[in-house]
């Protein structure tokens, strides 16, 4: 039985539902000064807006967009001690319109120099190791094999990097993905596309470490003194797990154990061409009417009545092509709602 000490996950990753009003108001009930915020218009078409603590406020990046950090003026003012402050920007805080938002805790802070081949460059960082999640950004150095630190403490499952200062697309590691028989540090996928690729220079070909992953020189990850930001995850047995499935085409659809309930899903399917899938358990919060919306794309919340978070895992209940392809491969990413702890494991519902 996979048991976790983190008694409280919503302490480190909560889902925040709000309604926007057109002029500044604080989103509280997170439960922590968040560090990482991802917001969604959930009612009708609009941007996902991706802010940290480590760019700053207003630094606004699109995770359905190659583009550049723009400084979004009026979006997210603040990171408040209970949640964050939006203005009046559209994306954040039209009248009227229902948004959500996933808030992410790392909050110790340091810097230093990278390592590896090629000229040391500096980085910053907010990590929390507890949770098994941090923020870096650093500058790169057109050098195949230059090492970034992570800060983790232990090796990453997964890592999403964007190039702050051009249009490249988001590039994810997932330890899981495969495509053509590559192993997973040969594949990239594109958080802001539903493409996949085989790439043996993109992380040198070298799995990451408890301390760096290594990247190659191309200027989607690694131009010279361009900037890039990378959000880290690493798995904590009975709060967070990466992993994969496989499709089984019938609406008794593939279970797939966490050996926790959750409360974040990230979904991709990697052997072909499809959108990402995010849910959560706050949306909707019952079975099997658990909607979702796509990272990468700017489309408003989509209805998806087949879908079950249970105390141990998800099902899926549907055989529809994007989360249960009979034979397809699906990565995820997923974070507790009700862990199994120690002295505390959680209960089927």
């Amino acid at each position: 039985m996979a048991y976790t000490t983190i008694k409280k996950p919503t302490d480190y990753l909560n889902t925040k539902l709000y309604t926007g009003t057109g002029s500044s108001q604080g989103i509280t009930g997170v439960g922590f000064q968040p560090d990482f915020v991802w917001v969604k218009d959930r009612s009708s078409a609009g941007e996902h807006s991706l802010f940290d603590a480590v760019r700053g406020v207003n630094e606004r990046l699109r995770s359905n967009s190659d583009g550049a950090e723009t400084t979004a003026a009026n979006s997210l003012t603040a990171f408040d001690s209970d949640g964050f402050t939006v203005v009046s920007h559209g994306d954040v805080n039209t009248n009227s319109t229902t948004y959500a938002s996933w808030n992410w805790k790392a909050g110790t802070t340091g810097s230093g120099t990278t390592t590896g081949s090629g000229t040391g460059k500096a980085y910053s960082y907010s990590v929390n190791t507890t949770a098994g999640f941090s923020i870096t950004t650093y500058k790169g150095n057109a050098t195949v094999g230059h090492q970034i630190p992570h800060s983790l403490g232990v090796a990453p499952s997964m890592f999403i990097i964007k190039n702050m200062d051009g249009t490249n697309s988001w590039y994810v590691y997932h330890k899981d993905a495969s495509y053509s028989g590559s192993n997973p540090y040969s594949t990239e996928m594109y958080l802001d596309t539903t493409d996949r690729a085989y790439s043996s220079g993109t992380w040198n070909n070298v799995a990451p470490t408890s301390t760096t992953f290594q990247v190659s020189g191309a200027s989607s990850i690694n131009g010279d003194d361009v900037d890039y930001i990378c959000y880290a995850f690493a798995e904590k047995v009975g709060f967070s797990k990466c992993g994969k499935y496989t499709g089984n085409g019938n609406t008794d659809g593939t279970f797939v154990y966490t050996g926790f309930k959750p409360a974040f899903i990230l979904i991709k399917r990697t052997d072909t061409t499809k959108n990402w899938f995010l849910h959560d358990n706050k949306r909707n919060g019952y079975n099997p009417q658990n909607n979702y919306v796509n990272p990468n794309l700017s489309d408003a919340e989509n209805s998806y009545t087949e879908f079950d978070i249970l105390s141990n895992g998800f099902k899926i209940r549907s055989s529809g092509t994007g989360h249960n392809q009979s034979g397809g491969t699906y990565i995820y990413y997923t974070v507790a709602a009700e862990p199994l702890v120690g002295d505390n494991p959680a209960t089927s519902r």
